[in-house]
């Protein structure tokens, strides 16, 4: 079975409902995953955008997100599951996709990383440092994309 990464809010490659947005409620979507890989001690994730102007775009970073899990519940807050960094929007937890109005559509991007171990980092810690923690511990890599238009 392979690693798989899905969301009951939104289908890979479709946009995601405004819901999870900034025009919405702003909450996390649900995520779902399976297939593992053997020797997984604990997850991280990290969304992002890679459309944004300035450079892909960190809209969430979740680390040590424990193995017995196999999902995250919608409207996930900080500290709920798994050890919160900081987003570019200089806060810890999920910040919904929010692209400039009439920019085109933007894509986001799910990365669960499956880890050979815990990396016990303290919350509020950056996307370069996640990077660095869980470089050699990257056993499989799950993805999911979506998509967000504003008006």
């Amino acid at each position: 079975m392979s690693f798989a990464l899905v969301s009951a809010a939104f289908a890979a490659g479709r946009p995601i409902p405004v819901r999870h947005t900034c025009d919405g409620d702003n909450l996390s979507p649900p995520l779902t995953w399976t297939g593992a890989p053997t020797g997984t001690s604990a997850f991280a994730l990290v969304m992002d955008d890679p459309d944004a102007p300035g450079g892909a775009f960190t809209h969430w970073l979740l680390c040590d997100i424990p193995i017995s899990q196999s999902g995250l519940d919608e409207g996930l807050r900080p500290g709920a599951c798994g050890t919160a960094g900081v987003n570019d929007f200089s806060r810890q937890g999920y910040g919904g996709p929010c692209p400039p109005k009439r920019h085109g559509p933007h894509h986001y991007r799910f990365h669960l990383y499956a880890l050979s171990r815990r990396i016990g980092m303290k919350s509020g810690y950056t996307k370069a440092q996640l990077d660095a923690a869980i470089a050699d511990a990257i056993l499989g890599v799950a993805e999911l994309s979506t998509s967000y238009e504003r008006a």
